[in-house]
């Protein structure tokens, strides 16, 4: 296990250098920062080419790159164009974000592996053709939707909830996001967990213990759920990244200053500072959340070993 852990961070470094590499083309060939500095106006060639300097942005790309890959080692990940530390940016974003997350993960993992427990154990019933009539319904319908229609029953119809969160974002005020973030997930969560389900349902193992005469309750979670986890949690594992990187919709419908307010800040006044920054922490996320599913396998499955 020690083996395999230290190959795949290995691995990882590869795979984070052309990630970042993209990523910081990708955005420096988007537009001109410069521009965006200015205003409407356009700058005076001298005004222009003075914050250029100041941003390093006079210099190569690939130059620019290797300066900020260099200064990641040391925790600095630049300075907006604000004047703002981009590290202070995302020390007031991410754990804001990282509670949204976790509210929207465990609205996937409880709400979408019951409903799949339950509708891939009554397969062709009644109860199984309204869920999946359900989690089609919520896959159909975009993000922005649910959010809106969400924020005016709940927050202004009802007033069951303030429309908009406070700054501080506590957990009880980021249920309704989080429910509205994790939605289309939960639905793809219970379709898989019902056809993973359904399938194991017929499979030997599952008839032996049936045969032993074991619990029907000891049946489904300590051998059926559990083999029927494993593409559930690759989903959920892979999902993390997405959500915290694809709140945008939700913190802009909800006022929540996140990871996704700041990222739509950053494109759209093109701070590519503020952009690469915030990309290349969710990269490092995509990453450890795929090397803590792979060692969950083993957990599941005792059949799968590492070396």
């Amino acid at each position: 296990m020690g083996r395999y852990v230290i190959r795949r961070l290995l691995q990882m470094i590869p795979v984070f250098i052309g990630a970042t590499l993209l990523i910081f083309l990708m955005v420096n060939v988007m537009g001109d920062p410069v521009a965006g500095l200015c205003g409407e106006r356009a700058c005076d060639p001298a005004t222009a080419a003075q914050l250029r300097k100041e941003f390093g942005l006079d210099k190569p790309v690939w130059q620019q790159y290797a300066t900020y890959m260099g200064n990641l080692f040391t925790g600095d990940f630049g300075t907006a164009f604000n004047g703002q530390k981009v590290t202070e940016l995302m020390g007031t974003a991410f754990p804001v974000t990282i509670r949204l997350t976790i509210v929207a993960i465990i609205f996937e993992i409880i709400i979408g592996i019951l409903f799949g427990v339950i509708t891939g154990l009554n397969r062709g019933r009644s109860i199984d053709t309204t869920v999946l009539l359900l989690t089609l319904l919520v896959i159909s319908v975009p993000t922005f939707v649910t959010g809106l229609l969400a924020q005016l029953l709940f927050g202004v119809k009802w007033a069951v909830i303030k429309p908009a969160v406070s700054p501080e974002a506590p957990f009880n005020e980021l249920i309704l996001p989080g429910l509205v973030l994790a939605s289309v997930s939960l639905a793809y969560v219970t379709r898989l967990t019902r056809t993973s389900i359904a399938e194991n349902k017929r499979a030997d193992y599952v008839r032996t213990a049936v045969a032993k005469g074991l619990p029907k309750r000891r049946i489904i979670v300590r051998h059926l759920l559990r083999n029927s986890l494993i593409p559930v949690v690759t989903f959920i594992g892979t999902d993390i990244g997405a959500l915290m990187g694809g709140a945008i919709v939700t913190e802009r419908i909800f006022n929540i200053h996140g990871v996704g307010y700041q990222l739509y800040q950053g494109i759209v006044r093109q701070n590519t500072q503020t952009v690469v920054g915030f990309v290349t922490i969710l990269v490092i996320v995509f990453l450890v959340a795929n090397l803590v599913v792979d060692l969950l396998y083993a957990v599941l499955d005792p059949r799968i070993r590492y070396a």
